[in-house]
């Protein structure tokens, strides 16, 4: 069974993910600050799929607490150099979410 994924807390994550891999694709791949390489776009499409099909919906955890990793051999390699690189990143450029994501993934409501 599929969780609701249309709230704002997916949509949140989606955001996120989002921002970080144009932050990594524009410093690492050169490319326009609104525009994504061939490889990052199809990333981003695919980690807006995973969060569409997300099992866990609105209670979703951050990727790093969850206890199901859902994204293919391949594409976690590739996300987790994303998230590396635009992790620290994110509180220059995005302070707000940044802290956002930090407070969620350090809550204690959340599962581990």
């Amino acid at each position: 069974m599929v969780a609701n994924n249309t709230g704002p807390n997916i949509q949140r994550e989606k955001h996120t993910i989002s921002v970080m891999i144009y932050l990594y694709c524009h410093k690492k791949h050169h490319t326009l600050y609104n525009q994504l390489c061939d490889e990052c776009n199809e990333l981003l499409q695919y980690a807006m799929q995973r969060l569409t099909l997300c099992r866990f919906g609105e209670e979703k955890t951050t990727c790093e607490r969850c206890p199901k990793h859902c994204y293919r051999k391949d594409y976690k390699q590739n996300i987790k150099q994303v998230m590396r690189f635009s992790g620290p990143r994110m509180i220059i450029h995005h302070p707000i979410m940044a802290i956002r994501h930090l407070y969620k993934n350090l809550s204690k409501n959340h599962r581990k």
